[in-house]
């Protein structure tokens, strides 16, 4: 994964329309942080209207082919003075699949894919966090990924955007990167001509649980 450094272009608008919008006076949005040592320990929820996992596919040579999954749940306990012991769990249902083709998605209910009528959900339980000794804002998060009732363990490499209060809650965000190879889990339909290697695009923001 590509790793930003930070980005003060961002904060700095931020509060410059903070200034704008209030008359001079600096409210809660210039409070913003993107040092994870000044996040706010706890445990938070996902937003699941702003947190979405896109997968993308190699198909038949000829494309890229994304799609995404809505509806995700999560839970993430975050603990900025030991990294370590944070931990992160989602469920994705895969009715929630959204390849934006109607026949394809329900393809992908069938046992060539999801075989959602017995396994309707992934589920991902995190067994590690460890943060890039050169880069704090970026942490590798390993866990079990279960799919098709088949576990396999996933490393997903994670940034760290920001954390404050926004639209009325305090909130922090990420963004994470990962590749699993779907014949792993016994899906290995159209095999090779659809790739084997299934690249995920993870995004999420955290609402924090009071």
């Amino acid at each position: 994964m590509t790793v930003s450094k930070f980005r003060p272009s961002r904060l700095a608008l931020v509060v410059a329309a903070a200034v704008t919008l209030t008359g001079g006076a600096v409210v809660a949005q210039a409070a913003l942080t993107q040092n994870p040592a000044e996040v706010r320990a706890g445990d938070y929820a996902l937003d699941s209207s702003h947190g979405k996992i896109t997968w993308s596919v190699d198909h038949l040579g000829f494309s890229t082919y994304y799609g995404q999954f809505v509806n995700v749940q999560a839970q993430l306990t975050l603990d900025p003075a030991n990294p370590s012991a944070s931990t992160l769990t989602a469920t994705i249902p895969l009715t929630d699949v959204a390849p934006n083709d109607d026949r394809l998605k329900a393809h992908l209910q069938t046992a060539d894919f999801f075989d959602t009528a017995n396994h309707p959900t992934a589920t991902f339980v995190s067994r590690s966090v460890t943060v890039d000794a050169d880069d704090p804002n970026e942490a590798t998060v390993v866990g079990d990924l279960t799919l098709r009732g088949v576990t396999r363990p996933v490393t997903i490499e994670v940034e760290f955007n920001q954390a404050g209060t926004a639209m009325g809650a305090y909130k922090t965000g990420f963004d994470g990167e990962a590749t699993i190879k779907r014949s792993e889990f016994g899906i290995d339909y159209a095999l090779p001509a659809i790739s084997d290697e299934v690249e995920l695009h993870i995004e999420g923001e955290f609402n924090i649980v009071v």
